[in-house]
């Protein structure tokens, strides 16, 4: 189902043994869009330390009471490589943890998460795609992961001018690929919020916090209006890819 980040947002985070924690926000690479990681608050259980969960771990949620399972106990957690939070998430740290909680990487292979479009339920060795030792050096150093609480907030440029800003992105909870963001455009349009899928973002600017879509300002004042009480479904879903003549990503 499609979810929203905003209301993910302070799910406890309840171990095997013990709850952990609260959401604090989410970690995705900005190449697909997929989250990576969700990053939990410890509070008075790890004071001053902030820990990262992949979606591999996760087990069903519980809606209703707002809590995420995680299938690891406290002592694998606290366990886990220390995240230094006044730096990025490298690649050489993700390796670290991968190996930790013995993982494949989600980073080899053509799929989303690896060799499965989905998070693994359960271990398979990594797909070696054959780069150079330089380039798995230069990897390693990289980091494309972003925040989803850096990104709320960012301008919405469109082809012909700009309609508002990022209010909340919704999240596909089988894969953990964001699906859209939830623009908000009371400047432009008073008191309504769009749509707009993450395929048509032509680029980012993480350094002037702008967002450049391939869309048309008229385009969008006219579009399917985004009713944020209400969930996103595959009826909806239609109507809006109708609308902009596009192709429908669950077709392809």
């Amino acid at each position: 189902m499609l979810r929203s980040a905003n209301e993910l947002i302070n799910y406890t985070m309840e171990a095997t043994d013990d709850d952990i924690g609260r959401c604090k926000d989410f970690l995705f690479d900005d190449r697909h869009w997929v989250t990576r990681y969700i990053l939990v608050d410890t509070g008075k259980w790890l004071p001053g330390r902030k820990v990262l969960i992949s979606p591999i771990s996760l087990g069903e949620p519980d809606w209703a009471t707002r809590r995420f399972p995680v299938n690891l106990t406290t002592e694998q957690i606290e366990n886990s490589p220390e995240l230094d939070t006044d730096a990025p998430v490298s690649r050489k740290y993700e390796q670290l943890y991968f190996d930790h909680f013995q993982w494949p990487y989600y980073w080899t292979g053509g799929e989303l998460w690896g060799a499965t479009p989905y998070p693994p339920a359960t271990p398979v060795p990594p797909t070696e795609t054959g780069p150079s030792l330089k380039e798995k050096q230069e990897e390693l150093e990289k980091t494309h992961l972003r925040s989803y609480r850096e990104v709320k907030g960012y301008y919405i440029k469109t082809t012909d001018g700009e309609v508002g800003h990022v209010d909340d992105l919704i999240v596909d909870d089988d894969t953990w690929r964001f699906r859209y963001m939830v623009v908000d455009t009371r400047n432009w349009l008073p008191g309504r919020s769009v749509l707009i899928s993450v395929e048509w973002i032509e680029s980012v600017s993480w350094l002037e916090n702008e967002v450049q879509v391939d869309v048309a300002s008229e385009a969008i004042k006219s579009s399917p209006e985004f009713d944020p009480s209400q969930p996103v479904n595959r009826e909806y879903e239609m109507v809006l890819y109708d609308y902009y003549g596009r192709p429908k990503y669950w077709e392809r």
